[in-house]
């Protein structure tokens, strides 16, 4: 028998990887890169709840603060009567002598009240001598007179009150009428 050379090229070079290796790598990389997507995603949905959560937290705080003026609105508007009767009372006896300390009291306890409706945000109008305007007065009787522009509120028969901007109770007032458009029919 002849013996025969037998060379069996066996590439054991470490630095160049296996056909397994590469699989290993490839499927490492994917996995990773997989992984880094879905980190990113829930990074995104968790920064969209919390905005989302900031969002209703703050549109709750907001509705809290309309429910709160609008609860104290009415307790305003319920108390306006009273402030009405103190005014006719003091009107009542400001010439007599005997009610003095009487009515010193009742002033008292009325700016008491005025100021603390104030606190709350309550604010009377004065509109005498202001253009009418039917969103914040009601015309209770027109006066022709040429002293005055056509639309002028010349007297305040029932003060108005405003909470916040809003019209509590309009002001009852008389407007004044130039004769001229008083002859043709116009109202303001």
């Amino acid at each position: 028998m002849a013996e025969r050379d037998i060379r069996i090229n066996v590439n054991v070079n470490p630095s160049e990887p296996s056909d397994e290796a590469a699989v290993e790598t490839a499927r490492a990389d994917a996995d990773l890169t997989k992984l880094a997507t879905d980190l990113e995603d829930l990074r995104q949905t968790l920064l969209r709840r919390q905005a989302d959560f900031d969002n209703y937290r703050k549109r709750i705080e907001r509705e809290r603060a309309e429910d709160a003026k609008r609860h104290t609105a009415r307790v305003v508007e319920a108390m306006i009567p009273i402030v009405d009767g103190f005014e006719n009372a003091l009107a009542a006896h400001r010439e007599a002598a005997e009610y003095e300390n009487y009515r010193r009291g009742f002033e008292l306890i009325y700016k008491q009240l005025l100021d603390n409706l104030a606190k709350l945000g309550v604010e009377r109008t004065e509109p005498v001598g202001k253009p009418f305007d039917p969103h914040m007065h009601q015309a209770m009787d027109r006066t022709e007179t040429s002293e005055y522009p056509d639309g002028t509120i010349l007297q305040v028969f029932q003060p108005g009150y405003m909470f916040h901007g809003r019209v509590l109770r309009p002001a009852m007032v008389r407007v004044a009428v130039h004769p001229t458009a008083a002859s043709k029919g116009a109202v303001n």
